[in-house]
């Protein structure tokens, strides 16, 4: 917030207040605006956060229980040969809201697992494919936690530079504007009795014999 002796004097600063109370009003309206668009889109994300959450926790109880029963029919060694080769590939898709960029989902890509191995073990294909299911299922709640947090530090942000504009900011130029108002005011006021004196006492001289 700038100083009072950074206003211009008279009816410049008059025109320096109005601009940037004008600026000042502008930037609270939009980003009032974000708020009313960001709001719904956090609650929108909240609710698939805790969707994806629920899914996510399913997958991962399911692929326990292929585990336990591919370990029973043929040990932890057919498991361990079963795991695909190479790593998982995470690709993030991204959107945007209002100038923030955030976590729309996941592309999820893993490498082929040995068909000998998988072939040896009735439960080792189904693991397979519950393990795989929980790992998009994962992604895809961390990205939109990810997608969440990302929200909600916009929003808080956007909250207090609302509050910036509205506690100090604005009521700041409406003071200084409306005490300059009334400075000016009076001393238009001043000058016009002056200039009356002035042509009163011109008129009275001319009269006098």
């Amino acid at each position: 917030m700038p100083v009072a002796r950074s206003v211009p004097p008279g009816r410049a600063g008059r025109l320096w207040l109005r601009a940037r109370l004008s600026t000042a009003q502008k930037g609270r309206d939009q980003l009032d605006r974000k708020l009313r668009i960001l709001l719904p889109e956090q609650q929108r994300l909240q609710t698939r956060l805790e969707r994806r959450e629920a899914t996510w926790s399913q997958a991962y109880a399911e692929a326990q229980t292929w585990l336990l029963r591919a370990v029973l029919l043929g040990g932890e060694d057919v498991v361990r040969c079963a795991a695909p080769s190479g790593t998982a590939e995470v690709e993030v898709v991204w959107t945007s809201a209002m100038g923030l960029s955030y976590p729309e989902d996941v592309l999820v890509r893993t490498g082929p697992a040995d068909g000998a191995v998988l072939a040896g073990n009735a439960a080792v294909v189904p693991a397979t494919a519950a393990f795989q299911a929980a790992l998009v299922a994962g992604a895809r709640a961390a990205a939109a936690r990810e997608a969440v947090a990302r929200l909600a530090a916009e929003i808080a942000v956007t909250r207090r530079r609302m509050r910036a504009l509205d506690k100090r900011w604005l009521p700041w130029l409406r003071e200084r504007l409306a005490a300059l108002e009334l400075t000016l005011e009076q001393t238009e006021q001043e000058d016009g009795m002056r200039l009356r004196r002035a042509v009163s006492g011109t008129v009275d001289r001319r009269s006098q014999p």
